[in-house]
């Protein structure tokens, strides 16, 4: 059994004292925090890298209290667990999305462990990582929010991208008809995750090709979700997760639209979906993989907007 840790252990961490570009990313050494009651200490084998990492420390989603650890997304092993858990134990391998007050760039996080899911066997940290937001979020945007069904036509834009490459693989497994937006240089990779349609957006404007979608997913928004509406039929539903879509505009389609934040609490989902990725149903597709001590590089690969998949960092040997 690991050797519980003390208040003066410390570890390697990366975090933000002020909001700007990836300059102001830092690896420091700080304390290894306590769980408390509920919350599991997890050593971190791996990282995911998000979209909202870098909106965060731009300072785009508010002013969270500085400074602060980056990261959401981990896998790793159980070091220590709060009085009251009695689901996990030291030593046991889970990932999922850490607590309020942690950050997953790091070699430690606390995590409730209502927000842990135990890591399915044949299932690699990388992997693991890759799943809890981006996952979640394309399952709850298709399935709780627009109640995609069998038969339904769905244009998922930035198909390639770690959310978009999850949503086509859910979509298509789900018996939809699939319409990915790409650039031309990931329409094969598109079409590979099970797309019917891939459309290159540099090339060719997705509204005069597509009309009576059931479903839009947007993960774009600006021009792309305003262009969005005239694709959808009547009492179809936009969906975005990165802009409110305005309510009027639905009503003058007469469409429906919704914004829509994951809920990473859903242990039952994202215990659904690494099943499936250990049945080999969905894969998971790694755009590349950094060590921690590239933080910096990671976002600004993220940001670019034009990754095949998921950013991973890799902390530790699992």
């Amino acid at each position: 059994m690991p050797a519980v840790m003390t208040r003066t252990a410390t570890m390697k961490a990366v975090r933000i004292h002020s909001f700007g570009g990836p300059e102001v990313l830092r690896l420091e050494d700080v304390p290894v925090p306590e769980p408390r009651s509920g919350e599991l200490l997890v050593r971190v084998h791996a990282a995911g890298v998000n979209p909202v990492d870098w909106k965060i420390r731009e300072g785009r989603l508010g002013k969270v209290p500085l400074p602060t650890i980056m990261g959401s997304d981990f896998s790793g092993v159980v070091e220590e667990v709060g009085s009251g858990v009695s689901d996990f134990g030291a030593g046991d391998p889970v990932f999922g999305v850490v607590g309020e007050q942690s950050g997953s760039y790091a070699e430690f996080v606390i995590t409730p462990a209502a927000q842990a899911v135990e890591k399915p066997n044949g299932m690699s940290d990388i992997e693991a990582a890759a799943l809890p937001i981006a996952s979640l979020t394309a399952w709850q945007a298709l399935f709780d929010t627009a109640n995609l069904k069998k038969g339904e036509k769905v244009l998922i834009h930035a198909a390639a991208g770690g959310v978009g490459s999850y949503a086509v693989q859910f979509a298509k497994r789900a018996g939809a008809y699939v319409i990915g937006t790409a650039s031309a240089e990931h329409t094969a990779f598109v079409r590979q995750l099970g797309a019917d349609e891939v459309i290159d957006y540099r090339k060719t404007k997705f509204e005069d090709v597509v009309q009576g979608a059931d479903v839009v997913f947007d993960t774009i928004g600006g021009d792309t979700q305003e262009r969005s509406w005239k694709v959808l039929k009547p009492r179809g539903i936009l969906v975005s997760i990165v802009q409110p879509p305005a309510k009027e505009k639905a009503a003058d389609h007469n469409v429906r639209a919704s914004f829509m934040v994951s809920d990473h609490r859903r242990k039952d989902e994202l215990t659904r979906i690494a099943e499936m990725v250990a049945g080999k149903q969905i894969k998971v597709f790694i755009a590349s993989t950094l060590p921690l001590s590239e933080a910096r590089k990671a976002q600004e690969l993220s940001a670019s907007g034009h990754t095949q998949g998921k950013i991973i960092l890799r902390v530790a040997e699992g």
